[in-house]
């Protein structure tokens, strides 16, 4: 029996990591034993506190039940709790906040519950490449607006107010942005809500790297004055609290549009697991502390990726925040795809080429920080014995 597959799918492909991690596997069958410097998914545990809320709560005989589309009441709590203590934003737990099974699944709900044919949506080049997917999905078309080194990674909005907008529903930005490392910026964002409220069009903040190597507070696109009107902003613990595999995001601001966002999830999944919320109010408390042990680490490991890209050659700026380091390439690449292939092979190292995630980044490679600074020290001696 033949079955054919959705339209919807036509202009999705398979995920690239998807794709290169089955290549490395095969590769370290092979015995290469690949040190992978690609995905941002944390290396470190929890705090030990939050792994024991998850046990102490798995262990009860009534937690293991189906858990209401909204999560519970004390997480909804925690995290407004959270939004207020750091990104100086009140909200309102009963309806202003709405947990997610991670913020990437929240990129799908926006889309399906916002977006249409005949809809065109917004999409940083370079960017993370799941807000395309989802727009494809939802049958919108996606219209990219140019992010470039020329103007520090952020968008001309100027230059965007010239072009026809009058069927642009939704815009993605994410600020600290990936793949850049740009951190976020006051005067921007508030040029940025301008924009939107201007335009009519629903700005979208997809903000998990806040917390990650930035120098200045935490920071909010929702802080913004006048923003509660045309901003909705996806958060996640997966990378300020390493908790990637456990599935917690959230999705704040307006009620109105996250009833709506309800409507679509409560048709796609039966709720977070229990002991999973309440080890997540647990991490939702930690203090400064956390942070800065976290971060200790983290700028170790970035020192290491600055010397290994200085070994290979590239150019990068040094103020970049998030899990990650962007590099320019340097001459004699075609392309980040070329250089990400010679060092694999080279090297048995694997740097992801920045053309993953636009045109615009096909001059680029993005390092993670997710790997210990004896794996790192590992990766750059190997880089060096196969140029020398």
């Amino acid at each position: 029996m033949l079955v054919s597959v959705a339209s919807r799918l036509q202009h999705t492909q398979e995920y690239y990591f998807s794709q290169k991690l089955r290549e490395i596997d095969g590769m370290n069958k092979a015995g290469a034993q690949v040190i992978n410097l690609g995905i941002g998914s944390p290396d470190m545990p929890p705090h030990p506190r939050v792994v024991a809320a998850l046990t102490q709560a798995a262990e009860q005989p009534n937690t293991h039940a189906y858990q209401n589309y909204k999560g519970v009441p004390v997480l909804r709590h925690a995290i407004a709790g959270w939004y207020e203590r750091w990104y100086d934003v009140a909200l309102n737990p009963e309806t202003e906040v709405l947990p997610l099974l991670g913020s990437k699944e929240g990129i799908i709900h926006i889309s399906m519950t916002f977006l249409e044919a005949g809809d065109e949506v917004l999409i940083p080049n370079p960017g993370y490449p799941a807000y395309r997917a989802a727009a494809h999905l939802s049958g919108a078309t996606p219209i990219d607006y140019d992010l470039t080194a020329e103007n520090n990674w952020l968008p001309d909005l100027d230059l965007l107010a010239q072009r026809d907008l009058s069927r642009v529903k939704l815009m993605w930005v994410n600020y600290p942005h990936m793949p850049t490392g740009t951190p976020p910026d006051a005067a921007f964002f508030a040029r940025l809500v301008a924009f939107a409220t201007e335009h009519n069009i629903l700005l979208v903040h997809d903000n998990p790297y806040s917390f990650i190597l930035n120098q200045t507070a935490p920071q909010s696109l929702l802080a913004v004055p006048g923003a509660r009107e045309v901003v909705l902003e996806l958060n996640s613990l997966s990378k300020s609290h390493n908790m990637a595999g456990w599935r917690v995001g959230m999705l704040v601001g307006r009620a109105d549009l996250l009833q709506e966002v309800l409507r679509f999830k409560s048709n796609l999944d039966s709720g977070m697991f229990l002991p999973v919320q309440l080890a997540a109010v647990e991490a939702l408390q930690l203090d400064e502390t956390w942070y800065a042990e976290l971060n200790a680490h983290y700028a170790a490991r970035r020192e290491l990726v600055f010397e290994l890209l200085d070994t290979v050659g590239c150019t990068f700026a040094r103020n970049q925040v998030g899990l990650f380091v962007w590099a320019a390439i340097p001459p004699g690449y075609a392309d980040g795809y070329a250089l990400s292939d010679e060092l694999l092979h080279a090297a048995k190292v694997f740097i992801t080429p920045g053309g993953i995630f636009g045109s615009n980044g096909n001059g680029f490679i993005r390092v993670s920080l997710c790997q210990t600074t004896q794996v790192l020290a590992a990766a750059l001696g190997r880089i060096n014995d196969s140029r020398n």
